[in-house]
């Protein structure tokens, strides 16, 4: 039980009233005083003919006015308004004490590292949100601080603020830091905090499988490198992000990140648009996109399109970084680094050619090659999570839970359109959702749009490569209907074996 003794200011009186709680073998458990001098006590709880006695006991004593039962001291009243006011905050919180690690964590916190808070708590905030705690008591002698950082493929802005109280020499003295995380959609973000820390860009390309992991350890390395970087990959895989990822991790990052879409600028146009045209009249000349982009980047988009005069161009560029306006004979020198991007076999359009071969030689110095969603199915539940996470912070609702099928569903599927594909088909579906859980039934996919559609995507590649996706889809559809390796392979009249270690090199999981 916890008691309010009001009473006067005067010697004495609080251990008049421990000698009551000793006299009833009354344990205490804790006293306050506050400013005005009331005392607070925290004791056991008794009977009630006792608690008469008690409470008669105390108002015996000289100078006290008054004696209630209470049902919070101040400092557990605080505390528990202090705990309900960080649950109702909408963004993650933590509480890091002056040992760099987590006290406390509300929900949206939990919600955000997909751990219990009882997995958060006592961990180091370095090993959890990747800061450095310790460098920012020394260096920044424990100001406000913020800063950009991306977890779980998301932009947040990360508030770091000290928590000074006042000792009893009325002294301010650092107690403890409070991080407070922002969430940010790209769209709502000012350019100036677009400059991602860590990886520079990298944290927001998601996925766990082996291509995954090992197409970005291969484009980081390649990032730091100044050649022309050439990135191949199917519509929707993300070719134009990677692209991004790659420029944020150079030492161009500080300089422009232009991009031309070679597939929409009309021919006539794309010249004066990239090289820039000669001032005339007196009028000073308007500079093209290799102009404005010194220093930087130039990211051509769909480089497979490019005409053939333009071509000509741009190899001319490449070999010694120089060019001319068009209408103008003063040649331009700008330090560029060209990165491109084809979803087009370039080998197959030099052979028919439609794409010049030296240029193609020029381009292809570094590659990466970004394999299809279907090729990588563990990524597709981590990428479904982080759009569903996306798409509630931009419209402002809570985010669902995937249910197990829909999870299975969405891993199966063969994905024609890539990752574009999926974030259009779970934008739809969140739009629409009216409850808590995402089902299969609030996906709409087309059926069997692996198996049935034979356009130029799916017949680009090899023989052997085509073969392997129309196996994928066949093996994709039927696996559904025939849930085991033994029913499968009595279905397609082969050994349990080979229909075995087919599943294992497309990875296609069990339904």
């Amino acid at each position: 039980m916890r008691l309010q003794v009001f009473c006067v200011d005067r010697l004495g009186m609080t251990r008049e009233l421990l000698d009551i709680l000793a006299s009833r073998e009354l344990d205490l458990r804790g006293i306050e005083i506050d400013r005005s001098g009331i005392i607070y006590l925290n004791c056991p709880e008794i009977e009630f003919e006792e608690f008469r006695q008690l409470m008669f006991q105390i108002r015996q004593l000289d100078g006290v006015t008054d004696v209630r039962k209470i049902q919070f001291m101040p400092s557990e009243r605080e505390h528990k308004e202090l705990k309900a006011l960080l649950e109702a905050l909408p963004d993650p919180f933590f509480s890091v004490n002056l040992q760099g690690k987590i006290d406390l964590a509300n929900q949206p916190a939990e919600q955000l590292l997909g751990k219990t808070r009882e997995a958060v708590l006592g961990e180091t905030v370095h090993s959890v949100l990747g800061f450095n705690f310790h460098r920012w008591l020394e260096k920044d002698s424990a100001k406000h601080y913020s800063e950009m950082v991306v977890l779980s493929g998301l932009d947040y802005l990360m508030e770091v603020m000290p928590v000074y109280v006042a000792d009893e020499s009325d002294n301010e003295v650092l107690a403890s830091a409070v991080i407070l995380l922002k969430s940010l959609s790209e769209a709502k973000m000012p350019l100036a905090m677009r400059k991602i820390s860590g990886d520079n860009g990298f944290e927001h390309l998601v996925g766990q499988s082996s291509r995954f992991r090992h197409l970005i350890a291969q484009a980081k390395k390649l990032a730091l490198l100044d050649a022309p970087l050439l990135i191949q990959g199917e519509t929707g895989t993300g070719k134009e992000m990677l692209a991004r990822a790659c420029h944020q991790r150079s030492l161009r990052r500080e300089k422009p990140f232009l991009l031309v879409n070679c597939v929409s600028m009309p021919d006539n146009a794309a010249e004066t648009e990239l090289f820039g045209v000669a001032g005339t009249g007196g009028e000073s000349g308007k500079k093209g996109i290799f102009e404005q982009a010194s220093g930087g980047t130039v990211f051509l988009y769909e480089i497979g399109e490019m005409s053939s005069h333009l071509q000509v161009k741009l190899l001319r560029f490449l070999q010694d970084g120089t060019f001319r306006r068009v209408g103008e004979e003063k040649e331009v020198r700008v330090d560029v680094r060209v990165i491109c991007s084809t979803q087009k076999r370039l080998p197959d359009l030099v052979a028919a050619g439609q794409f010049r071969e030296d240029l193609y030689y020029r381009l292809n110095v570094l590659s990466l090659v970004v394999p299809p969603l279907r090729e990588r199915a563990a990524d597709i539940v981590p990428l479904a999570e982080l759009f569903v996470s996306q798409f509630a912070q931009e419209l402002q609702q809570a985010k669902p839970v995937m249910s197990d099928k829909l999870s299975q569903m969405l891993s199966q599927y063969a994905w024609p359109g890539n990752i574009r594909q999926l974030r259009n088909v779970l934008f739809r579906a969140m739009t629409q959702l009216e409850s808590a859980e995402m089902t299969v039934d609030d996906i709409q996919l087309p059926e069997n749009e692996s198996a049935s559609v034979i356009n130029e995507e799916t017949l680009d590649g090899s023989l052997d490569d085509i073969m392997k996706r129309y196996e994928t889809g066949i093996l994709t559809n039927l696996y559904r209907s025939y849930p085991s390796t033994r029913k499968l392979a009595k279905r397609l009249g082969v050994s349990h074996t080979a229909v075995a270690n087919k599943l294992r090199e497309y990875g296609i999981s069990k339904p």
